[in-house]
């Protein structure tokens, strides 16, 4: 049985997409502090890109579940 796509589970399902790339933004920042540290300056960088991305990305997730709400 295939469960029909509304506004609460889409919503719901996003929610889920961006609690779950939170915690890889939070995850991306430490390693990338590590890295720094121990001197690997390009790969910490990097890292840091991808945890920007992923906060870009949570911004259009965002505005996905606001307008679900806004629809005529």
């Amino acid at each position: 049985m295939t469960e029909e796509l509304n506004n609460k589970n889409l919503s719901s399902l996003i929610e889920h997409w961006i609690e779950h790339n939170e915690s890889h933004i939070q995850s991306f920042r430490e390693w990338a502090q590590k890295a720094k540290k121990d001197g690997f300056l390009d790969a910490s960088n990097d890292i840091l890109e991808a945890a920007n991305k992923i906060e870009e990305a949570n911004k259009h997730l965002n505005k996905a579940k606001e307008g679900l709400f806004h629809l005529h």
